[in-house]
């Protein structure tokens, strides 16, 4: 079973003094999160909270996620990073290509591509991207991305993306992992047409095998259930361990630790954050793994 802490939302400082202590307490890797800009004002409403409030504002610090990778990477040895979610639609996929590459090369082949469709339609207005049309737009750009992150000459005539046979260069000695994010049926169908891996958004054990029941047929339909796949869930409640064992079954492979922010009182130091990683990996994570 993977362990993922959530690093999302944080100063990048913090993440230069969380993330090796993530690695020495035992996980799996960091999640890290991403939006370019958020909007001073905005109608979109966030789509995994009851009340639809978006949990982040103008002062949020969202670093470049690539950029935050390459340093990451070198205070760690062992630690896995994950863009949960990265909105692809929003970027060129010769530019993708060419972000991942570099931050799969410095990490040395420890970086996940999550990637998701978005639901801020004020981002999508602020650089003139038709935010009806971005799950289109995903499904032109997966397979350009993967090509190129392979190192093939790359050409495209599509509806969305137009350009002539070009590579890029350096690419990563292993193939990036791509786990698409979402719960709603197309991400489900993504996940299971193109990706490595699906991540959920939080979830109740029930609503979690009612999903992965659902990615395992649409995995099925493509016939690609016998290929290595990840399941990231993230989890609303505390499961016994026989309930988490019908989950693993299913396909269940790895479980999210939430945000520092949401497990310890306001005002929280960083020795304080330290020593909650530390307690996680002796309590969450060490008798898994036993």
């Amino acid at each position: 079973m993977q362990f993922w802490q959530a690093l999302s939302m944080m100063h990048p400082d913090d993440m230069l003094e969380l993330a090796p202590i993530a690695e020495e307490a035992g996980f799996e890797g960091i999640m890290l999160a991403d939006h370019l800009v958020a909007p001073e004002k905005f109608d979109s409403r966030y789509p995994y909270s009851e009340g639809g409030e978006a949990p982040f504002d103008g002062e949020t610090p969202f670093p470049e996620v690539f950029a935050t990778i390459a340093a990451l990477s070198q205070i760690t040895t062992r630690l896995r990073f994950l863009i949960n979610v990265y909105i692809l639609p929003l970027r060129h996929p010769i530019q993708v290509a060419k972000d991942v590459s570099t931050a799969a090369i410095f990490s040395k082949n420890r970086t996940v591509l999550g990637f998701g469709a978005g639901w801020l339609r004020e981002e999508f207005d602020c650089l003139n991207i038709p935010f009806e049309k971005r799950g289109q737009r995903m499904d032109e750009q997966i397979p350009l991305v993967q090509r190129l992150l392979a190192g093939e000459t790359v050409s495209s005539a599509g509806d969305f993306f137009q350009f002539d046979a070009v590579r890029t260069s350096p690419v990563p000695t292993k193939r990036v992992p791509m786990w698409v994010g979402g719960m709603n049926p197309a991400a489900l169908r993504r996940a299971a047409q193109f990706g490595d891996g699906w991540t959920g958004a939080g979830t109740t054990f029930d609503e979690t095998i009612a999903l992965l029941t659902r990615l395992r047929a649409e995995r099925t339909r493509f016939n690609r259930l016998d290929e290595n796949f990840d399941c990231l869930v993230p989890l609303v409640e505390e499961l016994p361990p026989e309930k988490v064992g019908e989950l693993v079954e299913l396909g269940m492979t790895g479980t999210v630790s939430w945000p520092l922010e949401y497990q310890l009182p306001p005002g929280s130091t960083m020795q304080d954050k330290k020593d909650k990683l530390r307690e996680l990996g002796d309590t969450m994570i060490a008798p898994v793994n036993r």
